[in-house]
């Protein structure tokens, strides 16, 4: 459910937008959407697990305000972490 350090190191090295970035919106973005992907798949064989449900919507929204205020900065930057993390349209 949760993601492994080594993972979490890739996401982070691949969505920086600089040296030491760990906390920019798309690393962010990248992060939860992993967790979320992970998340997704437990609830293929546990579909009565509601107290993860709440978590995963929960982290749901939280990705949806990082990209919200990813996309209030620059349309361009939201549409390139869109395309890269493969979500919505």
């Amino acid at each position: 459910m949760s993601i492994t350090a080594d993972r979490k190191q890739e996401l982070i090295k691949e969505y920086a937008q600089g040296a030491g970035d760990t906390g920019s919106p798309e690393v962010q973005v990248a992060i939860l959407t992993e967790r979320i992907n992970n998340l997704t798949g437990h609830f293929k064989s546990h579909n009565k697990d509601n107290h993860s449900r709440r978590g995963l919507l929960k982290m749901v929204s939280q990705r949806r305000r990082l990209l919200d205020y990813v996309k209030g900065k620059s349309q361009a930057r939201y549409e390139d972490l869109i395309k890269r993390l493969g979500i919505r349209r």
